[in-house]
């Protein structure tokens, strides 16, 4: 007589391909520091851009992500970033991800994209350090609206 054992859902688990102990804490620690998951709907286009922005300054690279009708968020960010000379493509990946539909309880394909993007030659050149610390005599200049990079390179070009 068989018997059927049931495994707790916070059970480690091994993955078949490689043999690797896996558990719901070690997927958290793999999740990348540099990736951006995007939305159409949770935040603004340029959010996104300037978040980008951030994480290649501080890692070298950044990876995009995005499901469904994200997908044009994510080339549109990262043709803002190519177009202004901040960063370079370094890889697309193009996949089908199976997700289960709350309305329907049955599962749905939806395209997901990957964009890494890595930091360009030009990036340190056009974007100035984000620094906290002001001398006493720039206590006025925090008040004073600083230039934005379109109106650097806005003035680069008239001159």
């Amino acid at each position: 007589m068989a018997m059927e054992v049931a495994t707790p859902i916070h059970a480690p688990v091994t993955s078949p391909a490689s043999n690797i102990l896996l558990s719901a804490t070690t997927v958290v620690e793999t999740q990348k520091k540099n990736r951006i998951q995007v939305s159409n709907t949770k935040k603004p286009l340029f959010f996104y851009v300037n978040l980008a922005k951030r994480y290649i300054q501080q890692h070298n690279e950044v990876e995009l992500s995005a499901l469904g009708m994200a997908i044009t968020t994510v080339v549109t960010i990262s043709e803002i970033l190519k177009n202004n000379g901040l960063a370079t493509e370094k890889k697309v990946l193009t996949s089908t991800v199976g997700m289960k539909d709350e309305n329907k309880g049955r599962i749905v394909q939806k395209a997901k994209i990957e964009i890494v993007l890595g930091k360009s030659d030009k990036f340190d050149s056009l974007i100035t350090p984000v620094t906290n610390d002001i001398a006493p005599e720039d206590e006025e200049a925090k008040t004073e609206e600083k230039p934005t990079l379109q109106a650097k390179t806005d003035a680069e070009g008239k001159e």
